[in-house]
C-alpha cells in the first residue's frame, strides 16, 4: 500500500474532516472513523458529563413528549397515482416532514437555550465521544477465495483498463432522483461497464408496477420453512432481474428484533439469529441463484428508529448502539455471517453508530470484521446517506456510497464522486484502496453473470437494457433523469409483468402467507371452520349467522392509499417505509371470507368500522352465531409517521380502539353466548391480555404482515384448507415491561449522541424470559396445529470430538489482483471541454488541476497499526471449521392426529454450567437455551418420519472475547433438547 510519511500521530485530520485536503478542510460536525480509540468493544461508556446529560434528557423528554403525544406528523396524505415528485416522501430515510422537524427542531432548541443558560452550547457544539471501536486498517483486498476466484480474475482485467474517474463512476451513486431506479452508478463506458441499478427492498419491488408484494419477513419467518423462504428468494430475484434491477435492497436481518416495539422489525425474520440467519441465507441463495446481487442489511446492531439518522430527529448526530464483543458476535452478526458463507454479493452498512463510531465509518465493523473475520469477498455500500464522512469512510472499508449525494439530500455534494477523485490524486486515498473498491463492485458484477448480455442486454443507447421502470412517475413518458433541470423524457414505464406465468408468484406469496399465520388457541376445536356453518349452539332455524367486525377485514380507502404504505387504514398487508411496496392488488379478509361461505347455508354481516355502535341492532352482534374480529398494529421506517406512530410503536397494544372492539364483540356476540375469533395483522408481538381471556374468545389467529393475496391466505387457514403451520418468531409477552430494560425503544434522546446500551447483553426475546422464570403469553415457536404429533427415539451422534479451539485459520485460497499504485495524471480528470453538467448530478470530474495539491496528509489513529487476521477468519462466514458438524440429533416425528399436517422439529442447546474462560478467567454466562436448528416437516395422518438435524462447531461454541475466537467448552455437558417450541421440549439428551 502506498502511504504518505507525514502520518498524524494525533486524533485531528480525518476523524472530524471530510476529506484531508490542505487547502479547505471543511467541517461538517463530528465525522467518526474506528481509528478513533483503541479500547474494547466491550467497554461501554456515557458521556463523562453526566449532569449535563441529565440536563438534556430531562429537556427532552418534557419537549419531545409533547410533540410524541400530540399525534403530530398524523400522515393522511393519499397516493393519488400522479407523478411521484423526487423528494416527497419518496426518500430512504429523510425526514419527509421537513417543515414540521425543522421549526419543532427549533422551539426545542430555543426553548433549551432559554432553560438552561451558558451550558446550553454543550448541546450543539459536543461531538460524539472518542470511538469504542478499536482500528483496523488497511481494508483487506477482496480476491481471496476459490469461488469469487473466476470473477476477481475478469474484474482485474476491466478495473486495469478503467481510467480514475471511471473507478470513481462505479464506486458513486449519481445522486437521488438523477436516474430511474432509488439508487444507480454511472458506467465506465470506456472498458464497456454499464450503469447499475439498486432497487429497495425485502418485500417486493419497491415502486414498481405489475410485480408481487410478498408477504414481509416477519411473515416469511413464521412459515419456519427453509423451502418458501428459498422459493421467495428466487421469485423475488426473478422479478427484480425482468425488471432491470441489478443490485436488490434486501433481505434484511438488521434490526433483529432486540425490541419488539421496533419499527423495522418486521422487515426481518425475528429476534433469533439461527432462524434469522437461515431465512437470511435461504432468500439470498434464491436471489441470487436469478442473477441479481442481494444486499444484507443493515449492518449492524440499527434496533430502533428514533434517533437512527443525523437531523431527522432534529438532532446534529446519529444515536449509538454500544454492544459488547460476543453479544455482537452471538447476536446481531450471526445472521450477517450465515449470508456471507451464503455467497452475499453486497452488504449495507446502517445509519447509527457503533460503539460512538458510524457504521459506515467503521473500520473495525467494515473491514476487521466483515472483509477479514467473515471473508467477505462482494461490496459494501452505505445506506442512504449513512455516510458521514468521506475518505475516513473509504478507508474505512467503504466500497459504495449511496444514493450518491452528501449530507443533505439532493445536494448535488457527494462525499465520494469528485472528491474521491480529488483524494485519489492528492494521496490522500491511496491507489490501492480505490482500485479494490472498484474491483469489489465490478467482481459482484461477474459473480452474477451480470455479464452476459443474453440475460443482461446492455442499457440504451447501445441496446435495450437497464430498468424499465421509473421510481417516480407511474406515466409511460417520463423524466429520464427527474432529480435534475434536465427535460428530455423518454419511455421510462413499460410496464411489463413480472408475477410469474399465471400469477405463479402470488400463488407462492398466498402460500407463504398461510404458513406465516400462527394458531395460538383454539378452544374446543372451534377450528378449523365449515363453510356451511355449524348447526351447533343454535336457537333458532334459518341460517347460520357470521358477524366479521374491524376495519382491519376491508379495503379502507385502498392498498395504496399513503405513500409507502404510511397510514394504518383498512387491512395490515404491511409495514411502511423503504420497505414497503406498491400492491398490485390486495385480497382483503372480508372479501376473501364471503366468497368461501356457502351463501345457501350462511348469511354473513359485516362492520369495517373499529367503533361498534352502542346502541347497535341485533342483526350486527346478538344475533349472530359466531363473530370474527380484526384488529392490528402498525409500525414502519423513520422517514414517516401516522397518527402520532413516529416509525416505532408507541406500545405494543392493537391500533385504533382494537382491543376495545375485541372485548365488545366476545361479550356482545349472540348475547354473549356465541363464539368470537379473533385474527390480528401487525408488524410483531402484540400484547393480548385485554381479551384473550374472555370466556367467547375461542380462537386467536396472529397472521403477521400477509401481502397481496392476504385473505386468500386466511381463509385456506380458517378452513383447513391446509394446516394450521405457523410457529411464533418472536415471544408474545403480557407487557411490554416483560421484555425487560433492553427490551425498550429510547423514545427520548439522552445526550446530542443518543447512547442505547446493550446491557442485557444476550438476553433478549425468549433469553430474557428464560432467564428471568417470566411466563410469556406465547413463548417463541409455539403454534398450534389442526393434529396431533409425537416426539420419540431422540439419539445423539458424535460426527467430530470436541476440541476447544477450530483449527488454524487456513491460507488464502487464491491471490487478489494486484494493480499499478501510480497516481494519474490529474488532467485525466477535469470535466471534458464542453460538458453539460446536470444540476445536483454526481460526476467524478475535477474542475481544474489547479484543486489538486499534494502533500502530508493525515490518517486516522492506528492506521499504521500491523492487524494481525482473526483466527475466526479464513472463508466466507468465518473460518471453515466453524462449520464442521460435531453432532447429528435425529428424533422419530408422529403424526398421531387425524389429518395431513405440518410440524416445525425445533433443535436448543443448553450449555454446560461454569464453564471459565481461560484467557480472561471470567465466568461465561450462558442463557437457558439456544435455537441451533429447525426442520420443517409434513406428514400424513398417521405417518412417522425420522428426523436430522445437523449441529456444527459454532452451534456448540461461545465468543471468546479475550482470544477474539469461538471456543467450544471443554469441561461439562451439552443438553440437547428437541420439541415444538422453546417452552415445549420433550426430549433431551446430553453430550
Amino acid at each position: 500500500m502506498t502511504r504518505s510519511s507525514g502520518i498524524s500521530p494525533t486524533r485531528e485530520g480525518l476523524l472530524n474532516t471530510r476529506w484531508a485536503s490542505p487547502q479547505r478542510p471543511f467541517h461538517d460536525g463530528p465525522q467518526r472513523s474506528s481509528g478513533d480509540s483503541d479500547r474494547q468493544l466491550d467497554e461501554l461508556e456515557l458521556h463523562d458529563d453526566r449532569s449535563k446529560q441529565t440536563i438534556f434528557a430531562r429537556w427532552a423528554q418534557r419537549w419531545f413528549g409533547r410533540y410524541h403525544a400530540s399525534g403530530q406528523g398524523h400522515n393522511d396524505r393519499k397516493d393519488t397515482g400522479r407523478d411521484r415528485l423526487p423528494g416527497r416522501g419518496r426518500k430512504r430515510g429523510c425526514c419527509s416532514r421537513y417543515k414540521i422537524c425543522f421549526i419543532t427542531t427549533g422551539v426545542l432548541l430555543a426553548l433549551f437555550l432559554i432553560s438552561s443558560g451558558s451550558g446550553v452550547f454543550w448541546v450543539y457544539k459536543s461531538s460524539p465521544k472518542d470511538g469504542q471501536s478499536p482500528p483496523w486498517y488497511p481494508s483487506p483486498l477482496g480476491g481471496t477465495v476459490n469461488s469469487w476466484e473466476e470473477s476477481y480474475k475478469k474484474a482485474a482485467v476491466l478495473v486495469k483498463k478503467m481510467t480514475l474517474v471511471e473507478k470513481v463512476n462505479v464506486t458513486s451513486g449519481t445522486g437521488w432522483s438523477q436516474d430511474l431506479c432509488v439508487g444507480n452508478t454511472a458506467p465506465a463506458n470506456g472498458v464497456g461497464f454499464p450503469a447499475l441499478c439498486l432497487q429497495d427492498g425485502p418485500l417486493g419491488l419497491r415502486f414498481a408496477d405489475h410485480s408481487t408484494a410478498f408477504p414481509a419477513g416477519v411473515t416469511v419467518g413464521a412459515t419456519w420453512s427453509k423451502d418458501l423462504m428459498y422459493r421467495k428468494g428466487k421469485a423475488h430475484g426473478l422479478e427484480a432481474k425482468l425488471k432491470g434491477v441489478n443490485i436488490l435492497l434486501g433481505p434484511s436481518m438488521g434490526p433483529l428484533g432486540r425490541m419488539p416495539a421496533g419499527g423495522r422489525n418486521w422487515e426481518g425474520f425475528g429476534p433469533d439469529p439461527v432462524l434469522q440467519g437461515v431465512a437470511a441465507a435461504q432468500e439470498i441463495k434464491g436471489i441470487q441463484e436469478a442473477g441479481v446481487i442481494a444486499t444484507a442489511k443493515h449492518l449492524v446492531a440499527n434496533e430502533q428508529e428514533h434517533f437512527r439518522q443525523s437531523f431527522e430527529w432534529g438532532l446534529p448526530n446519529a444515536m449509538s448502539s454500544n454492544l459488547d464483543d460476543r453479544t455482537l458476535h452471538e447476536l446481531y452478526l450471526w445472521p450477517f455471517a450465515e449470508s456471507v458463507k451464503a455467497g452475499v454479493a453486497s452488504v449495507m452498512c446502517s445509519y447509527q453508530l457503533v460503539n460512538n463510531s458510524y457504521a459506515c465509518g467503521n473500520s473495525k465493523l467494515m473491514s476487521g470484521i466483515l472483509k477479514d473475520e467473515l471473508g467477505f469477498q462482494g461490496f459494501v455500500q452505505s445506506d442512504w446517506l449513512a455516510q458521514r464522512s468521506g475518505v475516513a469512510s473509504a478507508l474505512a472499508g467503504l466500497d459504495m456510497t449511496m444514493p450518491g449525494d452528501g449530507l443533505r439530500w439532493q445536494d448535488g455534494n457527494s462525499l465520494f464522486g469528485p472528491r474521491l477523485t480529488e483524494a485519489a490524486l492528492n494521496g490522500s486515498l491511496p491507489m490501492e484502496r480505490l482500485n479494490d473498491m472498484a474491483t469489489r463492485v465490478v467482481a459482484a458484477w461477474y459473480q452474477l453473470k451480470q455479464d452476459n448480455q443474453t440475460l443482461w442486454p446492455a442499457p440504451p443507447p447501445e441496446g435495450n437494457g437497464g430498468p424499465n421502470f421509473s421510481s417516480f412517475t407511474d406515466d409511460r413518458i417520463g423524466l429520464i433523469h427527474p432529480g435534475s433541470d434536465d427535460k428530455t423524457k423518454a419511455e421510462v414505464n413499460k410496464f411489463i409483468n413480472v408475477q410469474g406465468k399465471g400469477n405463479s408468484h402470488g400463488l407462492l406469496a398466498r402460500q407463504i402467507a398461510a404458513e406465516g399465520t400462527v394458531l395460538v388457541k383454539n378452544d374446543g376445536g372451534i377450528l378449523p371452520l365449515s363453510k356451511h356453518g355449524s348447526t351447533e349452539k343454535r336457537d333458532a332455524p334459518g341460517k347460520y349467522k357470521i358477524g366479521i367486525f374491524g376495519e382491519d377485514a376491508g379495503p379502507g380507502e385502498g392498498p395504496n392509499a399513503c405513500p409507502d404504505r404510511s397510514c394504518n387504514q383498512g387491512t395490515l398487508g404491511s409495514g411502511w417505509g423503504s420497505g414497503a411496496v406498491d400492491f398490485p392488488y390486495l385480497i382483503t379478509p372480508l372479501k376473501a371470507l364471503e366468497s368461501a361461505f356457502d351463501p345457501e347455508s350462511v348469511d354473513v354481516t359485516s362492520l369495517l368500522s373499529n367503533d361498534l355502535p352502542t346502541r347497535a341492532p341485533p342483526s350486527l352482534l346478538d344475533d349472530q352465531d359466531l363473530c370474527i374480529v380484526f384488529i392490528n398494529s402498525d409500525a414502519g421506517e423513520g422517514f414517516e409517521s401516522w397518527n402520532g406512530v413516529r416509525a416505532d410503536r408507541n406500545d405494543l397494544f392493537a391500533q385504533k380502539g382494537g382491543d376495545k372492539l375485541a372485548q365488545r364483540v366476545a361479550r356482545g356476540c349472540g348475547k354473549g353466548k356465541s363464539d368470537t375469533i379473533v385474527i390480528v395483522h401487525a408488524v410483531g408481538p402484540v400484547v393480548l391480555e385485554r381479551w384473550v381471556d374472555l370466556p367467547g374468545v375461542k380462537g386467536v389467529l396472529l397472521a403477521n404482515l400477509p401481502g397481496e393475496e392476504s385473505g386468500n391466505a386466511l381463509a385456506d387457514v380458517l378452513f383447513g384448507d391446509v394446516d394450521a403451520s405457523g410457529r411464533l418468531p418472536y415471544t408474545v409477552g403480557k407487557s411490554i415491561s416483560d421484555y425487560g430494560p433492553g427490551g425498550q425503544i429510547l423514545y427520548y434522546p439522552n445526550g446530542v449522541v443518543p447512547q442505547q446500551n446493550f446491557n442485557e447483553r444476550l438476553y433478549i426475546d425468549y433469553r430474557h424470559f428464560d432467564k428471568e422464570s417470566k411466563t410469556p403469553r406465547y413463548e417463541f415457536g409455539f403454534g398450534l396445529s389442526y393434529t396431533t404429533f409425537t416426539f420419540s427415539n431422540l439419539s445423539i451422534t458424535e460426527k467430530k470430538a470436541k476440541s476447544a479451539f477450530p483449527v488454524p485459520r487456513p491460507d488464502a485460497e487464491t491471490t487478489p489482483p494486484s494493480y499499478s499504485t501510480d497516481i494519474p495524471d490529474p488532467a485525466t480528470a477535469v470535466f471534458p471541454p464542453g460538458f453539460r453538467k446536470l444540476r445536483n448530478r454526481i460526476y467524478p470530474y475535477i474542475t481544474s488541476t489547479s484543486v489538486i495539491k499534494r502533500g502530508k496528509y493525515p490518517y486516522p489513529m492506528g492506521y499504521d497499526q500491523v492487524q494481525p487476521p482473526s483466527p475466526a477468519g479464513g472463508a466466507e462466514g468465518g473460518n471453515p471449521d466453524l462449520y464442521t458438524h460435531h453432532l447429528s440429533v435425529s428424533v422419530r416425528l408422529t403424526n398421531t392426529g387425524l389429518r395431513k399436517g405440518k410440524q416445525v422439529v425445533q433443535v436448543y442447546v443448553s450449555f454446560p454450567e461454569g464453564v471459565v474462560d481461560a484467557s480472561t478467567g471470567e465466568k461465561i454466562d450462558f442463557p437457558l437455551r439456544q435455537l441451533r436448528g429447525f426442520e420443517k416437516v409434513e406428514l400424513e395422518a398417521g405417518a412417522s418420519e425420522n428426523v436430522e438435524i445437523k449441529l456444527t462447531r459454532k452451534d456448540l461454541s461461545y465468543w471468546s472475547r479475550g482470544l477474539g475466537n469461538w471456543v467450544m467448552p471443554m469441561e461439562g455437558t451439552f443438553t440437547i433438547s428437541v420439541g415444538a417450541s422453546s417452552r415445549d421440549l420433550p426430549m433431551n439428551a446430553q453430550w
